[in-house]
Order: C-alpha cells, then structure tokens, then sequence
C-alpha cells in the first residue's frame, strides 16, 4: 500500500516492520503500522489508529535517531541512543529508555523536562485537529479510513482503554519482567496469580498480599476481554506475561492452561512479529520447590523460549535483614544452583535473576553477588543473565552517589561470569 500527499501531510495506512525482535543500533519498528509525516514529526499509529511512535525533525528534536513511544498503559518512554557503547554495556540493548514517571534510575537526565517533548502533545493535538477537518473531503478510502481513527482516538480515549486494560487484569502491572527488554516491553500481560510469597519489607511494587493463584475460568476470561481489547492490533503481538509477581508459585497446570489459551486464542502463530516469547516472574522458594515436570512443560510449549525471572535480590545475612526479606542466604544459595541447572538442561527455558544493588550496600553485599557469579562458575556462560536493580529516591540522588553506583555496578559486571546488565523498573 502507497502513501498519499494530502495538503502537508504525507499519508501511508500501512507500513511493515521487522518481523522478528533482536538487537539492533539503529532505529527498527516492528510488525505493522500507520504513518503521518507532517514538516516537523513522524506520528506513527498502532492497527487500531492509537498514536504509537513519534520522532521529531531538525531544531524539534534533541537527536534524530531517538523516539518517544506510548505503551499500552498509555505512559511515554522517551528512548535514547546516548553514546550506543555505554548503553548496550548498561542495559543489553542499543537504547536507554527514559520513563515518565519515578523509576529507579540512575542517569540524571530528564528528557520529560525538555519543551522539545512536551510540544509533542501540541503537535500531535493539532495533527488530530486536521484529521477531523480532512475526512469531510473525497479521500482515497484506506488514507480517509486512518485520519478518521486518528480524530477518534483522543487522549481521552486512551486513557480509557488504558483503564479498561488494568481493569481486566486486576491492576496495573508495577514491574515488567526484566527479560522483556527483548521484545522492547511488548507484551500482553495475563493475571494468574495475585499477591506475593514472601512480600519483603523493603519492596514498592508490590501489592503486600498474600500469594493467590486464580481459577481457570477468571483467567480464561482475561484472555479473552484482552483479545477484544486490543482489536486489530493483536497481531502485533507475540509475547505473554504471566503475572503478577510469582506465577511460576502457581505450578505446572494452572501455567500451562494460561500459556497455551493465551497461544491459542490470541493467535501467536500468525503474529506479524514472528517467534512467541513467554514471560513470568519467580521466587527462590517457588524455583526451588518447582518440580522437573514445570520446567518440561514449558520446554515443550510453542513458544520460541520462557523467560523466568527470579528475585533473589542478595545473598548475605547484613542484606536480607536490611531489605526485611524474610529468606536465608543458603536459600537464596540453592535458588541460584537451581537456575544454573534449569539453564543447562532446558533449551527453551532460560532463567534469570535479580539483585538488588546500592552505593550503601557493605562490602559483603558485593563479594556474595561475586561468589556466586564468578567463583561458583567455571565458564562464561551465555544462557542466564543477573539483573542489577539500584536502590535509589532517583529524586534526590545527586551525582557524586550515581557515578559511585556506576562504579560499583562495572566492577561487577567486569568480574560476572554472567551477562549482567541494570534492571530498570517499567510497569505497564
């Protein structure tokens, strides 16, 4: 399908993407999707016509290989390319991805402060505006057909199915799994459990309940409340998460009806985004009291890998009573054993942990991360990754304490026999 010169717009109803996820060091759009060009912004649309991407031009924009994107949750990330080299080193991918609202980052940028993004809102408000008056005109029907879902969607609207999407999975979800980087955070995301194990002290994203699995049918009714939901635009998808913060607790049965309903109903196979990833969160006691059988189950499902991400969070007595984690080191010891094995013998499974790290952390906090994830391995090993989550008020940190972070974050990753990169806290 073509694009369409109307007064200063340049107009195309369709555009395709890559259609696999990987790593890349320049700007990639994935699946499907509309685009207006005006003078000075490319707005691109989701299948449902909802604005999606938009990058700026010339004096409008800090750097044009940089974007800013609205999720599902309706938040904007402002995504930056920063040097490429130290960004890939932090995070595992090619681009930073500034949030909206308070994180735990650790960069002291804050390009939600820059007039050149707020004038987006203005720019894209006007853009709706001119939608409107357009559609009155003889139009070709597929150009006429995008500019009449562009005036619809208003930020009211989206902020509405921004609601109903919360509504349907019980909440919003307070933190995405970190694995998730790897399909840029696009995922569909399926309640099977809510609450938490152990529900430490120290943690602000959770909910503070006790851990509850739900029923097949509630959770049979979420998929299928979502499939409506997303509309057109389901196609653009290709990857699950299960929640909400330990749904591998929920066990084999209750994981694998979700996982293959979800496969099934939402049609992965024919995804324009090729290669179905699932997504879910675990505890070391869940890991550890997990049976071989959970694991062969989610080796065998049609999806290309699982990620599972495991909170571990420290791994010396000083720690965990700092924290208010109610788990013994030698728990948190196994539970790193068991990922390290579930890595060797599963293909399609891969298992991750979580720490947490801080400027303030003593010394033994840093010497258990290295013990277990230099002494403890012979190899580099490629399959598993340690997240670092920092422990900041990103607020009030001043620079001293960031380059200090930073530092302690590099000797770390220098001395891992793991892939280790920073856990950044993005909800949807």
């Amino acid at each position: 399908m073509g694009s369409y010169e109307i007064d200063d717009l340049i107009i195309t109803p369709e555009k395709q993407g890559v259609e696999r996820f990987g790593t890349f060091s320049y700007p990639v759009r994935y699946g499907r999707f509309s685009e207006i060009r005006t003078s000075t912004y490319t707005f691109q649309f989701n299948l449902e016509g909802q604005i999606k991407l938009v990058e700026g031009k010339g004096n409008t924009w800090p750097y044009p290989a940089e974007w800013l994107k609205r999720t599902a949750g309706n938040d904007w990330v402002y995504y930056s390319s920063g040097d490429y080299k130290g960004i890939y080193d932090l995070l595992g991918e090619y681009y930073y991805p500034y949030l909206s609202y308070p994180s735990n980052a650790i960069l002291g940028d804050n390009p939600f402060e820059s007039t050149r993004l707020t004038s987006v809102i203005s720019a894209w408000t006007a853009l709706r505006r001119k939608a409107g008056e357009l559609i009155s005109r003889a139009l070709p029907e597929a150009a006429k057909a995008l500019l009449l879902s562009v005036a619809r969607n208003s930020p009211g609207m989206l902020r509405s199915k921004a609601a109903q999407l919360h509504h349907l999975i019980r909440g919003r979800v307070t933190v995405l799994p970190p694995d998730s980087r790897h399909v840029d955070y696009e995922i569909i995301p399926i309640t099977i459990a809510e609450g938490c194990l152990l529900n430490c002290g120290f943690c602000r994203v959770k909910s503070g309940r006790g851990f509850k699995a739900l029923p097949p049918a509630e959770i049979l009714d979420q998929i299928q409340h979502l499939k409506q939901l997303y509309g057109k635009d389901l196609r653009n998808y290709s990857a699950v998460f299960l929640g909400q913060h330990d749904a591998l607790q929920a066990g084999r049965d209750l994981v694998r009806f979700a996982a293959e309903k979800a496969y099934d109903l939402f049609e992965l196979e024919r995804s324009y985004v090729k290669e179905p990833v699932l997504f879910l969160f675990g505890s070391p006691l869940s890991i550890i009291g997990a049976e071989d059988e959970l694991f062969e189950t989610l080796n065998s499902l049609p999806y290309s890998t699982t990620f599972i991400n495991i909170g571990l969070e420290a791994a010396d007595c000083a720690t965990l009573r700092g924290l208010r984690r109610p788990v013994a080191v030698e728990t948190v010891r196994e539970a790193f054993s068991r990922m390290l094995d579930i890595n060797r013998r599963y293909q399609k499974v891969e298992v991750t942990a979580n720490f947490v790290f801080s400027d303030q952390f003593s010394a033994d906090h840093f010497n258990s991360l290295l013990e277990l994830t230099r002494n403890r391995l012979d190899p580099i090993r490629a399959k598993g990754a340690m997240y670092l989550s920092p422990v900041v008020d990103e607020q009030s940190v001043d620079d001293a304490r960031r380059r200090e972070i930073m530092r302690r974050f590099h000797d770390l990753k220098t001395h891992s026999r793991l892939p280790t990169f920073l856990y950044l806290i993005q909800r949807l």
